[in-house]
C-alpha cells in the first residue's frame, strides 16, 4: 500500500512543475513580465532617490504659462475659470518662492487687495531672486 504514494508524490511534483513551466511559456509568449524582472525593478526604484519636489525650470515655465493665461482671460469669461486660473497661479508662485527660498504671505493673505498687493510683491522677490517671470 506504501509502494504508490511515492509515485504519486512524483506525478504531483512532476504536474505541478509543467504546470508552473507552461505558465512561464505562455507569460513569455505574451511579453508579461519574470518575478526576478520585477524584483530588479523594485530594487532598482528603491535605490534611487525620489525628488522632493518639481524642477526649478518647470515651476518657471509654469508661473510664465499660467502668468499668459491669467493675463489673457476674456472679459466674459465665467467666474469660475478666473478663480481656478488665480488659484492655479498662486499655487505655482508659492511653488517658485518655496524652491528659492524667497519669504512670502500669499497663502495666508485673504483674497482683495491685499493678496493682489502680495503677489505682486512676491512677483518681483522671484524676478530679485533670478526667476525669469515674463517670457
Amino acid at each position: 500500500m506504501a509502494d504508490w504514494l511515492p509515485q504519486l508524490l512524483w506525478a504531483v511534483v512532476a504536474f505541478a512543475a509543467t504546470a508552473a513551466g507552461f505558465r512561464l511559456f505562455l507569460k513569455w509568449l505574451a511579453g508579461e513580465d519574470f518575478l526576478a524582472d520585477r524584483l530588479l525593478r523594485r530594487r532598482r526604484a528603491a535605490q534611487e532617490p525620489t525628488p522632493l519636489h518639481r524642477p526649478l525650470e518647470a515651476v518657471a515655465a509654469d508661473v510664465r504659462r499660467l502668468g499668459r493665461r491669467v493675463a489673457a482671460v476674456p472679459a466674459g469669461a465665467p467666474m469660475v475659470r478666473r478663480r481656478a486660473l488665480w488659484a492655479a497661479y498662486d499655487d505655482v508662485l508659492i511653488e517658485a518662492a518655496e524652491l528659492l527660498q524667497v519669504p512670502h504671505a500669499l497663502d495666508s493673505t485673504p483674497d482683495g487687495r491685499s493678496r493682489e498687493v502680495e503677489r505682486l510683491r512676491l512677483l518681483a522677490a522671484l524676478e530679485a531672486a533670478g526667476l525669469v517671470v515674463d517670457g
